[in-house]
């Protein structure tokens, strides 16, 4: 383990970072509310630089919007859960212990997920990459404790829905076994609880070449799911409350699909998507 963690702080600390103000998102944060969500008060930006972490339960979309945001702001989304396919889809040495852990619903270890990440920010830094967003880690207090002695972390966005919709999303999941690109088949309509406005999402339908390929990963069965959503909230409180305790954590409640997420998204964090996408083509 400590060979692995020595990895990680060499491939971490020597990464350049992309130039951008988390002043910002910091003043944004204080000053808007969104109900029932706690958002940080005391962000203090270290520098100009892109390093957040996005949290949430299994379905909930960690994927879908830390990807839009690495497109925007020009820097990797890095997934551990991409990390652990790649890895089910190789030859290598863990692709079957890591086949039994996730066939049944179970968090891969800390010192898989290290080794995986750790191989890939090394990676990245041969590349040149600058700065990141990672995707489903930390997952435990031990996780981001590490990470916190090998990088700084500006922000971590909690995105959040109900188990219902989250169950129903699961559920509905669908990957092209030729393209390999995600698609969901749900159409969710769920009424609000304890005073929350109403839930809907529409499908995301595949196109006509896809429609016969479609599979479902085997780990998207109804009892499999739950049991997932269980062990993610026994572990998830202590790890919200690491970074609360920081005030760097965002909770975020999704109020829809991407239609209507996306935009309140961009304007809690204080992000102008033309003015990026203006600057970019520049």
């Amino acid at each position: 383990m400590a060979a692995m963690i020595r990895l990680f702080r060499s491939s971490s600390s020597s990464i350049a970072l992309r130039s951008f103000s988390t002043a910002a998102v910091s003043e944004t944060l204080k000053s808007q509310s969104y109900p029932h969500n706690p958002l940080p008060t005391n962000i203090e930006p270290k520098g100009k630089t892109v390093q957040w972490v996005f949290l949430g339960c299994p379905g909930v979309g960690k994927g879908t919007y830390a990807s839009r945001l690495s497109t925007l702001l020009g820097v990797p989304h890095i997934a551990t859960g991409d990390l652990v396919r790649e890895e089910l889809n190789s030859s290598g040495a863990l692709s079957k212990q890591l086949a039994e852990i996730v066939n049944q619903g179970k968090l891969v270890s800390d010192e898989i997920i290290l080794n995986l990440l750790s191989k890939r920010l090394e990676s990245g830094e041969a590349k040149g990459e600058a700065g990141f967003i990672l995707d489903g880690f930390p997952r435990t207090v031990r996780q981001a404790e590490i990470l916190t002695e090998v990088t700084d972390i500006d922000l971590v966005v909690n995105l959040k829905l109900p188990e219902k919709v989250l169950v129903e999303k699961c559920l509905g999941r669908r990957i092209c076994s030729e393209c390999g690109k995600n698609f969901n088949v749900a159409s969710i309509d769920v009424a609000g609880e304890n005073g929350a406005p109403r839930i809907s999402m529409a499908p995301l339908n595949p196109p006509s070449q896809c429609i016969s390929k479609l599979i479902t990963r085997a780990d998207d069965t109804e009892e499999i799911v739950k049991e997932r959503l269980r062990i993610y909230y026994d572990k998830s409180q202590p790890v919200e409350d690491f970074y609360r305790s920081q005030g760097k954590l965002l909770e975020f409640d999704l109020p829809g699909g991407i239609p209507e997420s996306w935009p309140k998204l961009l304007e809690v964090l204080n992000l102008d998507e033309q003015e990026y996408k203006l600057s970019a083509a520049a």
